[in-house]
């Protein structure tokens, strides 16, 4: 018996399948500077605009989903997941005050299922389209042997511009300042293995239960896409307010993140009472009898971004929010190290460099 490719476990025609699957999503992130059809060895993307800025800073941000993967095998829903993909990579170039140009996607998959793999695409394209991004290329690898046949990991790829001056950098964060906060859609894409521990999320039967304080299953509620922030961020940018800081609040919650932004001996005090937490976490805290600090330090817990401000420029944000369909909440203040007293700080923050965070 001849041995061929496909006897190895990779399908070619199955790879083809899934490229003619995909492209009808694809074709709708395209924007005008992308060059050539698909299905090329790499993406085209015109520079002619760029050219035309003062001083044009490239960005990037590569992320994945992580174990949130986990739920879309047990539900066999698979639409989802790629608007995670994309919100973790194009959130961090709009942290930088950036304009997100193209998204390219890799996924590696046990066994090349084409209906399965457009719908991933299906919602990378989906982000994109939220993004304003050009979903310029992307890799389907099959490795029989190496992942289980029903499972994949997806992550991607974002690459984005910024004028020099527009960049945003914390470094004219201080005392005084407000911090401002868009409200998430629940967990994003991190903290999920604690999720998975908690619930012990190992069937489909534990993610359709259904829980009154969420108003929908478990499956439901964990499986709400990340947001993704870049028109917020074109709004407030819009509306002629300059950022100061801004913080992706991804792995690591509060503590890990927000310090980020913040230059030496300036301290981020947030209120907790000043914005309503989404039901799932008071669920997961109730549930796991987890601390709170270990909240704060895993979770969003309802904040998807942080930004620093001038105080005269509050409403301006709110209302630039509000007009990109995100709500917005003035959860604290940044204080000077001298005035906090204790603080703590993320595993981001050097030692001696007195910055950090308090939660009152």
């Amino acid at each position: 018996m001849a041995i061929d490719y496909k006897s190895s476990g990779v399908d070619v025609e199955a790879g083809y399948r899934s490229v003619e699957l995909m492209k009808q999503y694809v074709k709708k992130t395209l924007r005008p500077e992308v060059l050539g059809g698909l299905g090329g060895f790499s993406g085209a993307f015109s520079l002619s605009k760029i050219r035309e800025m003062e001083d044009p800073v490239l960005l990037s941000g590569t992320d994945g989903v992580g174990t949130k993967q986990k739920l879309a095998f047990l539900l066999d829903r698979h639409d989802t997941v790629g608007i995670d993909a994309v919100a973790m990579c194009v959130n961090d170039v709009a942290c930088a005050g950036g304009e997100p140009l193209f998204f390219l996607d890799y996924i590696a998959c046990g066994k090349n299922v084409p209906e399965k793999i457009a719908a991933i695409v299906k919602g990378v394209a989906e982000g994109c389209v939220q993004a304003d991004s050009a979903l310029l290329g992307g890799e389907t690898a099959e490795h029989p042997g190496l992942m289980p046949d029903d499972e994949y990991d997806l992550a991607g790829f974002s690459v984005g511009v910024v004028e020099r001056k527009d960049m945003i950098t914390g470094e004219n964060i201080k005392p005084g300042d407000m911090l401002i906060g868009l409200a998430s859609s629940g967990v994003h894409s991190n903290g999920f293995s604690l999720v998975r521990k908690v619930f012990n999320i190992n069937s489909k039967e534990v993610l359709d239960k259904y829980y009154p304080e969420l108003g929908a299953t478990l499956g439901e509620t964990l499986l709400t896409p990340t947001k993704i922030y870049v028109h917020a961020m074109k709004s407030i940018r819009e509306a002629g307010v300059r950022v100061k800081g801004c913080s992706h609040v991804t792995g690591g919650g509060f503590y890990e993140n927000i310090p980020r932004m913040l230059p030496n001996s300036t301290v981020a005090r947030i209120h907790k009472d000043s914005y309503p937490v989404p039901a799932i976490f008071g669920l997961l805290q109730k549930t796991g009898g987890i601390d709170e600090h270990v909240m704060y330090n895993t979770f969003n817990m309802g904040i998807g971004l942080c930004l620093a401000i001038d105080p005269a420029d509050k409403q301006k944000v709110l209302d630039a929010a509000a007009t990109a369909g995100e709500k917005a909440y003035v959860v604290g203040e940044i204080v000077s190290a001298d005035e906090a007293g204790p603080i703590e700080a993320g595993g981001n923050t050097k030692a001696g460099s007195r910055k950090g965070i308090q939660l009152v």
